[in-house]
């Protein structure tokens, strides 16, 4: 498996982050907010782990992002949380995915 195949699948694996993120706040009954917080901390650190492994750089073993260390206590902020994991998963995506199309191209 090819470096760029195991960054693709790290970015399939944040992307399974960001879905269940997504439910958790938004299909259930009551809200699972700390669920869906933590979710959103998954997907931003599994879509970079996949950015750094396409940029050939060895991820650092660790699961400290700055994110805070408290679960959203409100809503707003749980909607804050999934905006900025899908901002942070769609930009690795991009970059991801962009490389992945020329080099199947050729």
């Amino acid at each position: 498996m090819s470096e760029l195949d195991i960054a693709y699948e790290w970015l399939r694996y944040a992307n399974n982050d960001l879905v269940v993120a997504k439910h958790c706040f938004e299909a259930l009954y009551p809200k699972q907010k700390e669920i869906a917080s933590y979710h959103c901390q998954q997907c931003a650190e599994k879509a970079l782990k996949a950015f750094l492994i396409y940029k050939d750089i060895e991820p650092p073993k660790t699961h400290d992002l700055k994110f805070p260390d408290e679960l959203c206590p409100d809503e707003n902020m749980v909607k804050t949380a999934i905006y900025e994991a899908q901002k942070v998963y769609n930009f690795c995506e991009k970059k991801i995915l962009d490389i992945k199309d020329v080099n199947h191209a050729s």
